[in-house]
């Protein structure tokens, strides 16, 4: 039994109370500065926050500040740190998304301000539950699915659930060690496209070649309904994750792309071996005198900027081979390939290989983190 079910056994084994947010807190809306007075805005130091600082998940900061003089101006007002905010509207999937603040600040109208009033409700506790309740709230939002909008009144009324407040901190301590480790992953993954980046530019002293030139381009033959949920080869279709195959196509070091569909120009997968391809997949056989692996991670960092510069619309939807025969290619000495790829293998591994470090550690804690969220959803409410 875990730590959490012990806690609920203990401490509510007939279910907890539910309460309307307004009962247990106070919600309150900023508003905005006229953007025509620039004294409201220039050289401002109290922290302003829009609707789409609900992305950053757990605000430190603020991307905007206003002076004194334009917080006076309109009827926004300061929220203590800790408190939790809400999109109340925004572009595309911002409403009805939620992050919690770790500064004093005021916001915009757009966004609403969640303060507990007493130490009952723990305002992690309640940004976790919210975050689990994102397609409820857009549900009771006023008007269709693309216009529609929350505002206070349908905030205080929603209702949460209120269990013991060991059993808040519990689940908060979880899902936070599970937030931190994601956020520690993609830093690394920040700091490995970084290097992979820098070694993976050249300056003019190291020659260019057609891809078409030190590889061989070619696509499968298969369609995806030929894929077997057991077979025994990798099958790479279309999609980010291969399938399954009985048969397969090719045994060889090759990297492998598709033509369209999702991720189009900017999914790599790597084949060593055996494996089956999709007739609107491409293959790319390097030959002796480059190295498999430096072609795959050079294509990882640089293909879809190829295309972006090359093509003539604002996005390719797929993919021809002579893009791939143009491509051109740095071809520095074998040694310097090898050095580059032993680097760039070892960083990838720590941020993408679930067998070691960080990843294995996420993975192993994911169902952890899955059954402490999915308790946010399942408590049972009291009798009344």
């Amino acid at each position: 039994m875990s730590r959490i079910d012990e806690l609920i056994q203990e401490l509510c084994p007939d279910g907890v109370t539910f309460v309307t947010i307004g009962e247990a807190a106070t919600v309150t809306a900023g508003a905005t500065p006229s953007k025509s007075v620039a004294s409201y805005w220039t050289n401002g130091t109290i922290p302003w926050l829009s609707s789409g600082e609900v992305n950053k998940g757990t605000i430190h900061e603020a991307d905007t500040f206003i002076t004194k003089e334009g917080y006076d101006s309109c009827s926004t007002r300061m929220v203590p740190a800790r408190a939790v905010v809400i999109a109340l509207a925004g572009q595309g999937k911002t409403r009805g998304m939620v992050a919690r603040t770790r500064l004093e600040c005021c916001t915009n109208q757009s966004l609403a301000s969640i303060v507990p009033d007493s130490d009952e409700l723990d305002s992690d506790f309640l940004f976790y539950y919210l975050k689990t309740q994102y397609s409820r709230l857009r549900d009771v939002s006023s008007g269709d699915g693309t216009r529609g909008g929350l505002n206070l009144a349908m905030i205080r009324a929603y209702r949460i659930p209120v269990p013991p407040l060991e059993v808040q901190c519990e689940i908060v301590r979880v899902l936070d060690k599970f937030t931190q480790l994601e956020a520690e992953l993609e830093a690394r993954r920040t700091q490995y496209e970084h290097y992979r980046t820098e070694f993976l530019t050249f300056g003019d002293d190291v020659p260019r070649r057609p891809l078409r030139e030190v590889a061989t381009i070619g696509t499968g033959s298969h369609d995806t309904k030929d894929a077997t949920p057991d077979g025994e080869f990798i099958f790479y279709a279309r999609g980010r994750e291969p399938l399954r195959l009985d048969s397969y196509d090719f045994d060889e070091q090759a990297i492998i792309t598709a033509g369209d569909g999702v991720g189009v120009g900017k999914v790599f997968h790597f084949a060593d071996g055996k494996y089956a391809l999709h007739q609107r997949a491409y293959r790319v056989v390097p030959g002796k005198q480059i190295d498999s692996r430096f072609i795959y991670h050079y294509l990882v960092s640089d293909f879809s900027r190829y295309l972006e510069r090359t093509s003539v619309h604002a996005s390719v939807t797929s993919l021809r081979r002579p893009m791939f025969l143009k491509y051109p290619v740095p071809v520095p000495p074998r040694a310097e390939q090898e050095r580059i790829v032993a680097t760039l293998d070892k960083l990838d591994a720590l941020v993408n290989d679930i067998s070691i470090g960080l990843p294995g550690e996420l993975v192993a804690r994911r169902k952890q983190y899955e059954h402490y969220r999915d308790r946010l959803l399942t408590f049972k409410e009291l009798p009344a």
